[in-house]
């Protein structure tokens, strides 16, 4: 690849990959948190910073040092990697589809639930109606 004198592509590219990894990242951060049930009051209590901080993080807004990311990780109970999941070098975060909210509020909706025989029904639910949908899709094949 030839560099062309006069051009500024190869200095704005970097920055801009960065920032989509930071929105990847606080995307990621996002729906671990929702999925576990958390507010972001709770989890900036949990990993030591302010609810303004913890919104930033997650809004891709301000940079994660290793150090922070490996403790959000603990906290959230997922190693860093995961973080990193679905991230490509020419990905930008994507805004979540009402699917993925649903998905997402759902399972904070599920770990609110603190009898267990209703999360098992519910989960049995959830498999009977999947089962009949796998089924219905494979019938019309």
């Amino acid at each position: 690849m030839e560099r062309r004198a006069g051009t500024n592509a190869s200095s704005e590219r970097p920055g801009q990959r960065a920032n989509a990894a930071d929105r990847h990242v606080g995307a990621r951060i996002r729906e671990r948190r929702v999925m576990m049930g958390l507010s972001q009051q709770q989890l900036a209590k949990m990993i030591g910073v302010t609810y303004q901080q913890a919104h930033k993080y997650e809004r891709g807004l301000n940079r994660i040092s290793a150090g922070r990311l490996f403790e959000i990780g603990q906290v959230l109970g997922v190693p860093v990697s995961w973080f990193f999941e679905g991230l490509t070098p020419d990905s930008d975060a994507q805004e979540s589809s009402p699917r993925q909210r649903m998905c997402l509020e759902l399972a904070r909706n599920f770990a609110l639930i603190d009898n267990e025989k209703h999360q098992e029904a519910l989960s049995q639910m959830a498999r009977a109606l999947a089962a009949q949908s796998q089924a219905e899709r494979d019938g019309h094949s």
